[in-house]
């Protein structure tokens, strides 16, 4: 696909400079050194400025660090600039929201120790950062999320190290490694002449749809995982199936690969379990949709790669 790389999180080319992560002296004297910036992350929300929602870095020994309590993980070189990120989950705010954790989360909380800044949700603000921004944010969001999951053994049982600055976590009891989560999933343009198949799930707000989605078993083609997630969630069959693009998508480690497919069947049938709703949209109703003009149908959100793929198929450029 042209242009695929200019989707939200698509990558900037950052320098993830993982010949560094061995070397912890190294590490140490780039975090505290004057040039170096450390990401707080609090709940898997980024700390972004509150008016330009660019992702804030404050120094390594800055007071809002005090109630971490793991080391700051490397992401990599922003230029010359070290950038780290580090969790602080463990700061208690003066309230915390029942919405918090929730696909809609439209409450920030501000740090004492911080000002003009606020812990935002990422799904709201990532269309306003920048290339390298996203990238930052959506490595932060993900690798700290596996940390908070993953933090003992898999294997015997005790709690785990963090190592290699930040991308590995290892076992004194059993000297096992242990390495991020990357969840693959599919998901799916399917179109058959002039419309695309759309769906929803029961916890989205009202009336919004998307793409078919779901993950990649085990021992499956990403082609395979396409056909059976399509037809089990709405019964159509899919023949032709092509890669178009990928989607770094940190809610919380999955990587999206974007795939059109061919529909070889056109009649519908959901399956409740998976599903609340699927129908075919033709171009003319989508781009209703789009102009926010459609009586039943919103759109995905802008910055998911569904909206960015059902963009291009409106372009007819998604080949």
């Amino acid at each position: 696909m042209r242009l695929a790389e200019s989707v939200t999180f698509g990558g900037s080319g950052l320098d993830r400079a993982a010949h560094l992560r061995s070397k912890p002296e190294e590490l140490a004297a780039m975090l505290n050194g004057a040039e170096a910036g450390v990401l707080p992350v609090w709940r898997g929300k980024p700390l972004l400025n509150s008016e330009t929602r660019a992702p804030v870095f404050l120094a390594s020994d800055h007071p809002a660090f005090s109630t971490a309590d793991e080391a700051p993980v490397f992401l990599g070189l922003d230029e010359t600039r070290p950038c780290f990120a580090r969790d602080i989950s463990n700061w208690e705010p003066t309230e915390v929201p029942d919405t918090l954790g929730a696909f809609v989360d439209a409450s920030e909380q501000a740090h004492p120790e911080v000002e003009g800044a606020v812990f935002a949700e990422l799904r709201a603000n990532m269309t306003a950062l920048t290339p390298r921004g996203a990238e930052l944010v959506a490595t932060a969001k993900a690798i700290l999320g596996w940390h908070e999951t993953h933090g003992f053994c898999a294997y015997c049982g005790a709690k785990t190290m963090i190592a290699m600055g930040g991308w590995q976590r290892d076992c004194p009891a059993c000297d096992r490694h242990h390495f991020p989560r990357t969840d693959p999933v599919v998901i799916m343009l399917i179109t058959r002449g002039n419309s695309v198949l759309m769906g929803r799930a029961p916890f989205w707000p009202e009336g919004m749809y998307s793409l078919l989605a779901g993950f990649v078993e085990p021992g499956e083609t990403i082609e395979a995982a396409v056909r059976r997630e399509v037809f089990e969630e709405a019964g159509v069959k899919v023949g032709q199936v092509d890669y178009l693009a990928s989607q770094p998508w940190p809610f919380p480690s999955s990587l999206m690969f974007g795939c059109h497919g061919e529909a070889v069947s056109a009649e519908i049938e959901i399956d409740p379990a998976e599903i609340e709703d699927a129908r075919w949209v033709t171009r003319e109703d989508m781009l209703e949709a789009f102009a926010g003009r459609h009586p039943e149908m919103k759109p995905a959100r802008k910055g998911a790669i569904a909206r960015f793929l059902i963009e291009r198929w409106l372009a007819d450029t998604h080949r």
